[in-house]
């Protein structure tokens, strides 16, 4: 799919530009064939509206040809100006008008498609550009709502302004031509006189509208994204029977939607009293001219027909003026958000002339780092450690210490405001982010997984892997046999976020698929914290299974789980405070020793609540549990 370079700017109201910048997807270098339909579709649009003209002549010779009269038709043979043949004729041009119509717009139905189809892929492909900090400060409903308007905004906007504001300018042309030589300046000055009128009252009343609009679109926004919150956090709701607070915040959002929508309606209705007004009085007044014309003589009776049917014919693109205007104004409210998101740059981006990470054994090294989140949050302070190509490192610290920000930054989720971080001996700054990327194994600690399969979760390490390599993977992440006891085995859905599975079998699979990918660089980010204890000590035994001969990091918040790190560093408030060997670590005394003896009393005490609550159940004990 080609990239389409041409940057769309955000625009809040300017109908020429926006078109100027949707140009290039509706007639888009690299596509002959939609170009061909373009050029196809504008010889439709003439031919149409050519049509169109002729429909009211023809139906002023018929009134004049049942009238007696043939003025200006003497030139054709008597059966062809027979009144009979001039209303075929009449409705022959209709039927022709509206066939062009037709193939005109189904001509244009794909380039239009193809507009909203490139539109929609480069923000969506934006979005995922973007860096971490910019998706951690949105809300998921909220984006959503505004892509999907989006869309139907550009849809709107590419549709209206091609296949129905330039017909409507043509015709306005066409009209004003035939009244000036067939009737005079004083036809035009009155038909200028209402569209200019008609025009005006529309683009004051919609941009009116426009404000109520924004204030609807802000509710739906915040009602949409108060509701996947709510719902994705089911659980959470229930646990404090806040049912009834959310279902508050849902319906206060809603009725200030229902207010503002509301007033779109009636506002609507204004509009279209306004605009039938003006263009009554401007047709009353030319139809008053013409019938004292045909009093005295100078018009026939199928002039004042004409006149009228002209008028009538006109009046359906002014009415479409209206509609357009209000349909291209609505569209650029509700794409100009999604502008905006295209507009944001990437906090990390690839140097012109970065190259790939070379595909060698994975040595870590950070030098001298230094990065902070905000301008007055600095995180870490001069950090500088090396994981060798197969060795284990443990990062341990109190939260709040850095430890997580570490992971990110390795993966350039963010770039360090000083110093250098290097893989295989290259700053990962100087290297494409996707080799970065494909050279790192994550294990998170909190493992969010896709609405899908089994299967299709597992093999989102390597999409490219068979079945029988994602069972593979499986079995060596110690889930094979859960995976085979399920009737759907690895068609089975895990639901929302993976909700359907326990946190183990949810760490299980995010070992499998990282054991598929086969990174040289593994980073485990508190894999096993937020499990109990005999949980952690199986999965413990599959990550040490699959971080064996590779460069490993682990971010730790259990120290049991780094006893055999080549190294492990202590973290505090963003230096290294101590390193060693877990020995030597204790021997030390110090903050890695507090640590590990708080833990080790929480395990204690944690196993003593355990084996009370096992006797209390057989009736063995029938005391209280030890206070600590």
């Amino acid at each position: 799919m080609s990239d389409q370079k041409k940057t769309i700017a955000s625009d809040t109201g300017n109908p020429i530009r926006t078109l100027r910048n949707l140009w290039p997807f509706m007639w888009p270098t690299d596509r002959a064939d939609l170009k061909r339909r373009v050029i196809w579709a504008g010889l439709f649009l003439v031919a149409a509206k050519l049509a169109q003209v002729f429909v009211p002549y023809f139906f002023k010779w018929a009134t004049d040809a049942l009238d007696g009269k043939h003025d200006g038709l003497q030139f054709l043979p008597a059966v062809l100006i027979a009144p009979v043949m001039l209303v075929i004729a009449y409705n022959a041009a209709r039927i022709i008008q509206l066939g062009l119509n037709q193939l005109r717009d189904a001509l244009f139905a794909r380039v239009g498609q193809h507009a909203v189809h490139q539109l929609a892929y480069k923000t969506f492909v934006h979005i995922h550009r973007l860096s971490l900090r910019f998706h951690l400060e949105r809300r998921t409903g909220g984006l959503s709502r505004i892509i999907e308007r989006g869309v139907k905004g550009i849809e709107s906007i590419v549709r209206f302004t091609i296949l129905n504001t330039l017909p409507t300018l043509l015709e306005f042309a066409l009209v004003a031509i035939i009244f000036g030589f067939t009737y005079g300046l004083s036809y035009v000055g009155v038909t200028a006189a209402v569209i200019w009128l008609y025009i005006w009252f529309t683009v004051r009343a919609s941009d009116w509208r426009i404000a109520i609009r924004r204030d609807m679109n802000a509710s739906d926004t915040d009602a949409n994204t108060k509701a996947v919150d709510s719902l994705l956090n089911f659980e959470t709701v229930k646990y404090f029977c806040n049912e009834s607070m959310e279902a508050a915040r849902y319906d206060e959002s809603m009725e200030r939607y229902e207010h503002a929508a509301t007033r779109i309606w009636t506002s609507l209705g204004w509009l279209n009293m306004g605009q039938g007004v003006i263009f009554g009085i401007g047709m009353a007044i030319m139809m008053v001219m013409s019938a004292m014309a045909v009093q005295r003589g100078e018009q026939t009776i199928g002039d004042f027909v004409f006149i009228n049917a002209m008028l009538m014919q006109l009046s359906i693109p002014l009415n479409f003026i209206g509609f357009v205007y209000r349909e291209i104004r609505q569209g650029l409210t509700d794409i100009e958000q999604m502008f905006d998101l295209l507009d944001v740059e990437a906090e990390v981006t690839d140097k012109p002339d970065a190259v790939p990470l070379r595909d060698t054994e994975g040595a870590i090294q950070f030098e001298d780092v230094h990065f902070r989140y905000e301008t007055d949050r600095p995180i870490l302070h001069g950090i500088s450690f090396a994981v060798p190509f197969g060795k284990t490192v443990a990062v341990v610290g109190p939260s709040g210490a850095g430890k997580s920000t570490i992971s990110r930054l390795l993966f350039r989720f963010y770039d360090v405001q000083q110093g250098a971080i290097t893989v295989n001996g290259q700053d990962v700054r100087d290297v494409t982010q996707e080799s970065l990327r494909n050279a790192i194994g994550m294990v998170p600690q909190d493992t969010v997984l896709f609405n899908d399969t089994l299967a299709y979760n597992i093999r989102y390490g390597r999409l490219s892997a068979s079945d029988e390599e994602v069972m593979e993977a499986a079995e060596m992440a110690q889930i094979g046999d859960f995976i085979r006891a399920l009737p759907q085995g690895l068609d089975t859905m895990v639901g929302e976020r993976g909700l359907k599975l326990s946190g183990g079998e949810k760490q299980r699979v995010a070992i499998a698929r990282t054991i598929l990918k086969a990174p040289p660089i593994l980073i485990l980010d508190e894999a096993t914290s937020a499990l109990d204890t005999a949980t952690e000590q199986e999965i413990q035994t599959a990550l040490d299974y699959v971080s064996r001969g590779r460069t490993t990091l682990v971010i730790a918040h259990r120290l049991s789980t780094v006893i055999a790190a080549d190294e492990i560093i202590v973290l505090q408030d963003g230096i290294i405070a101590e390193r060693g060997t877990h020995k030597k670590l204790l021997a030390k005394k110090g903050l890695y020793q507090a640590m590990w003896d708080r833990q080790r009393e929480a395990q204690e005490t944690e196993e003593k609540l355990k084996d009370f609550r096992e006797h209390d159940e057989l009736g063995v004990v029938v005391r209280k549990p030890p206070l600590v």
